[in-house]
């Protein structure tokens, strides 16, 4: 057995992603691709080290735009993308790169921002293979995805899922890959119940198990990706899951940690489940109820939305001071 948790982790056939903004702690934990959001760049962007990363958006921007605002945004989208770029000198695979939080209510917005980044991803050197645009998991955004999907071979990372009938919605929509959160979940049930619950009886593991179970019972493709972990406990808990997206924190207690992770989660054994096959295809009222029906759900996505969308503006307000 590998003498590591991390090692046997990957060992099970999960595809190990960082979940990070900095250039530093993503090469050693050997992962095949890394997420950001803008609460993460943010964090990332107040360091030093950072200060070059920050300074190539500004000047790229400085000509571009009339007033400070329009010069930052374009300077965010660029920041967005620097970063990207040099995550993906590290990582052999992806990187996701997020779409404004404040746009996820708007379908059209949506798609014109996720063609403006993979432009200018396009515009380094950098093909959109290697890119996936996360956009958060609402009816809106979703249709976006969709269509970026379908019509533009845009692989799409929807995130802040909390339900299953989000994970229905995005599978029939075909995209690339979802990002339900596990530890936000736990959070809501702890706060809500007053109890403490195990890895096995985590509410955010046992929603990941339910989704990657219907999934592979239904043969969609569309890629499951544990997110927002609070301990490794609940990484351990979905061993064999697709991909699982994890904070350098955590992976470095699975790198210092000799626990066994056997195998939990596992394809044929998915075809045995009970499953019922659900279906919101051009079926939003259908969507919108199931989603209102989830207290949990409704209550982080909107909260994923709010805090996302703050640090963006956050971003750009600091950027605007540059100029």
């Amino acid at each position: 057995m590998s003498s590591n948790s991390l090692a046997q982790l990957k060992a099970t056939g999960t595809v190990i992603v960082t979940d990070t903004g900095e250039f530093e702690s993503i090469a050693k934990y050997t992962p095949q691709d890394a997420t950001t959001n803008p609460s993460l760049i943010l964090a990332a962007s107040k360091k030093a080290e950072y200060a070059k990363v920050i300074d190539v958006a500004i000047e790229y921007a400085k000509d571009k735009g009339t007033t400070k605002a329009e010069k930052a945004s374009i300077a965010l989208d660029r920041l967005l993308v620097e970063f990207g770029k040099e995550i993906l000198s590290i990582v052999p695979g992806r990187v996701s790169t997020e779409v404004d939080a404040r746009l996820s209510f708007d379908k059209e917005a949506t798609i014109k921002k996720a063609l403006e980044l993979i432009e200018l991803y396009k515009s380094i050197g950098i093909s959109k293979d290697r890119i996936l645009i996360k956009i958060a998991s609402t009816w809106e955004g979703i249709q976006a995805a969709r269509e970026l999907e379908a019509k533009h071979g845009i692989h799409c990372n929807l995130t802040l899922l909390f339900s299953f009938a989000q994970a229905v919605a995005c599978a029939e929509a075909g995209v690339t890959l979802i990002s339900p959160f596990v530890g936000r979940i736990l959070d809501w049930y702890k706060a809500s119940t007053g109890k403490e619950y195990t890895a096995e009886t985590d509410p955010g593991v046992q929603s990941v198990k339910d989704i990657y179970n219907y999934y592979k019972k239904f043969g969609y493709k569309t890629i499951v990706m544990g997110a927002s972990f609070r301990n490794t406990g609940e990484i351990k808990a979905l061993a064999g899951c697709d991909f699982l997206t994890v904070a350098p924190k955590l992976l470095e207690e699975l790198l210092n940690s000799s626990e066994p992770v056997p195998q939990v989660l596992d394809a044929s054994s998915a075809k045995a489940s009970s499953f019922e096959k659900v279906t919101y295809v051009d079926d939003e009222a259908a969507f919108r109820y199931a989603l209102n029906e989830d207290a949990m759900a409704t209550e982080k996505l909107s909260q994923g939305i709010r805090a996302f969308g703050k640090d963006a503006a956050t971003l750009l307000t600091l950027l605007e001071e540059r100029f």
